[in-house]
C-alpha cells in the first residue's frame, strides 16, 4: 500500500525545533510565501529559538522585468492570506519596502541577528542581486543561508555527461527521470517559535499593489490567492482531472488543467508537494485497479518537468529573458505592425479563437495553455510582430508571470526558442477551434457577439453564407471585426522569411 505524505492533508504538523540556543535569524520571504515545504524557514527555526519573518517590496531591483499589473493583485491577497495564516499559528510577518540589503542590515541591527536565511531565485536580475546581498552581509558579520524552495531540481543540478547544459526539453527529460527520486517535502512548524523583537512594519495597504482602474474585478470569482487556495486547487485537479489530462488539457472550454501556475509562482505551494501529491494518489489508484495510471499521471508531471527546464535554459542562458535562444534570430525581419499588436491586446483581430483567449486573459488574468500557443503564433509569425512585444503583454496581465516560463514559451512558438525545427509551424486558428473547440463552446463564453453563429461557421465567421450571418444577428466590421491579418497570405510570407533565415 502507498505510504500517504502527510504533506497536504495535515498541513501545519507540529516540526520541533532547537531549544537550546539563544540566537536570533532573519527568514527573508519572497515568492516562498507558505509555512508547508519551505526550506528557509524550516532551517532557521532548527537553529535558531528567535526568528524573524519579513517580506520586503522591492520592485527597483527587479529592473528591467517589473511585476507587472497582475501579479501585483495576486501578491497582494497573497501577503495577506500569509499574514493571517501565520498570526493563527503564533507567528508575525514584518513588511517592509525599498530595497532589500539596507531593510536586512536595519533587521539584524535591530534583533541582534547574525543569520538571514532566503529560498533562491533564479531570475538572472535576483541571481545577481543575492550574490551581492551574500557577499555584503558577510562583510559585516552576518552569515547568508540559501536553499531550494521553488524547483524540483536546481538549474545546474541536470546535466549532460559532459557536464554541459541541456537545450533541447526531450534529452533533458530523460535524464531527469533517470535521476534520484525527487525530495520529500518538509512538513510545516506548529506553533512558530515565539518572537519576542517587534519590529517596525508597514501595513499591506502601504505598498500599494492593487490597481486603481478595476479591471480586476472577475478576479476574485476566479481565484483564491494563499497557501489554502493552492491546496484545494491541488486536490481539486487530482480529484476531477488528473487522470484524463492527456486529453483535458488541450480542450480549453472545459476544467481539464491544474491551474496552479500562480500559486506555484507566488510559491503558496512547492513543486515536490505537487509532485508527491500526484505520485500518491497514482500508487492509490493502481491499487484500486486503475488503468494506465503511471502514464496518464506522467503527463502531467512532465508539466513541472518542463517547468524546471525553462530555469535551466533562464539560469544557464540569461541574455534569452530578452534576446533570441536560436541565434540567428538576431537579424529577423519582425514588423512594426502596431494595428495588429492593438486589436490583439483589446481581443478584436476578428479571429474568434484568438480573441476569446486575449479575452479571458483580460478578465481573469489567465489563459489556457493551448490558446496561449495560437495567441503567440498568430502575432509573431502571422503579424510578424516581435515575441518581446507579446511577452510584456503577458507580463502585465497574467497573474501567473514567470520570466523563465513566459520567456521560453513566447520563444518557442515564435521559432527562435528551444524548439528543433520550428520555424514550419504555423498555428491554424480554424483548425485550432475545430480540433479543441469543436463546439464553439470556449470561443462563445468569451466573444458573446458570436454566440449565435453556427458551430460549423464560429471559428471563421467571414466564410459564413450571408443568410447564416443574418440569422446569427452579425454584421461583419460592426458586430464583430474583419480580421485585421490574412491568414494565407501572413503564414506564407512567415515561411518566406523564415526560409531566408535559414539558408541565406
Amino acid at each position: 500500500m502507498p505510504v500517504e505524505p502527510k504533506s497536504l492533508h495535515n498541513v501545519f504538523t507540529s516540526e520541533p525545533y532547537n531549544q537550546g540556543m539563544k540566537s536570533s535569524a532573519i527568514v527573508w520571504f519572497r515568492r516562498d510565501l507558505r509555512l508547508k515545504d519551505n526550506p528557509a524557514l524550516s532551517h532557521a527555526i532548527d537553529h535558531h529559538e528567535r526568528v524573524i519573518l519579513v517580506y520586503i517590496h522591492a520592485p527597483d531591483e527587479e529592473a528591467p522585468w517589473q511585476p507587472g499589473a497582475a501579479t501585483r493583485w495576486w501578491l497582494h491577497y497573497s501577503l495577506s492570506s500569509f499574514q493571517r495564516s501565520l498570526t493563527e499559528h503564533g507567528g508575525e510577518l514584518i513588511l517592509r519596502s525599498g530595497d532589500s540589503l539596507p531593510n536586512l542590515i536595519s533587521l539584524c541591527s535591530e534583533s541582534g541577528a547574525k543569520d538571514v536565511y532566503w529560498n533562491r531565485l533564479y531570475d538572472p536580475a535576483l541571481v545577481n542581486r543575492d550574490k551581492a546581498i551574500k557577499e555584503e552581509l558577510a562583510a559585516q558579520g552576518i552569515k547568508a543561508h540559501s536553499y531550494n524552495g521553488s524547483l524540483l531540481r536546481e538549474p545546474w543540478e541536470v546535466h549532460k555527461e559532459d557536464g554541459t547544459m541541456y537545450r533541447v526539453y526531450t534529452p533533458f527529460s530523460k535524464k531527469y527521470l533517470q535521476m534520484s527520486e525527487i525530495e520529500a517535502p518538509l512538513d510545516s512548524p506548529q506553533p512558530l517559535p515565539a518572537v519576542d523583537h517587534k519590529g517596525v512594519s508597514l501595513s499591506l495597504d502601504h505598498l500599494a499593489l492593487t490597481p486603481t482602474i478595476g479591471w480586476d474585478k472577475q478576479f476574485f470569482s476566479c481565484w483564491r490567492p494563499g497557501e489554502s487556495g493552492a491546496i484545494d486547487a491541488l486536490q481539486k485537479f487530482i480529484e476531477q482531472a488528473l487522470l484524463d489530462y492527456r486529453n483535458g488539457r488541450d480542450l480549453p472550454a472545459t476544467d481539464g488543467v491544474s491551474r496552479l501556475s500562480p500559486h506555484l509562482h507566488f510559491g503558496e505551494i512547492s513543486p515536490r508537494q505537487v509532485w508527491h501529491e500526484v505520485k500518491f494518489h497514482a500508487a492509490k489508484l493502481e491499487d484500486e485497479g486503475e488503468d494506465d495510471v503511471q502514464s496518464r499521471t506522467l503527463a502531467y508531471l512532465r508539466q513541472l518537468i518542463w517547468r524546471d527546464f525553462a530555469h535551466h535554459i533562464l539560469f544557464h542562458l540569461p541574455h534569452t529573458a530578452t534576446q533570441p535562444f536560436n541565434e540567428k534570430f538576431s537579424g529577423f525581419e519582425w514588423d512594426d505592425n502596431q494595428l495588429l499588436l492593438e486589436a490583439w491586446q483589446r481581443g478584436q483581430t476578428g479571429i474568434p479563437l484568438v480573441d476569446a483567449g486575449m479575452r479571458q486573459l483580460w478578465q481573469t488574468g489567465w489563459m489556457h495553455n493551448r490558446v496561449r500557443m495560437l495567441v503567440a503564433s498568430v502575432l509573431t509569425k502571422n503579424g510578424m510582430v516581435h515575441w518581446l512585444e507579446g511577452a510584456r503583454w503577458f507580463w502585465d496581465t497574467l497573474l501567473d508571470a514567470d520570466l523563465a516560463n513566459n520567456s521560453m514559451g513566447w520563444q518557442w512558438t515564435a521559432g527562435c526558442g528551444v524548439d528543433a525545427a520550428p520555424y514550419f509551424r504555423i498555428f491554424s486558428p480554424a483548425r485550432q477551434g475545430e480540433r479543441f473547440d469543436p463546439l464553439g463552446s470556449y470561443v462563445k463564453k468569451w466573444v458573446p457577439e458570436l454566440a449565435a453563429i453556427p458551430a460549423k461557421y464560429v471559428h471563421q465567421p467571414w466564410t459564413a453564407p450571408a443568410k447564416i450571418l443574418e440569422q446569427s444577428g452579425i454584421t461583419l466590421g460592426e458586430h464583430y471585426p474583419e480580421p485585421v491579418v490574412d491568414l494565407s497570405a501572413s503564414r506564407k510570407e512567415a515561411l518566406a522569411r523564415f526560409k531566408r533565415l535559414k539558408n541565406p
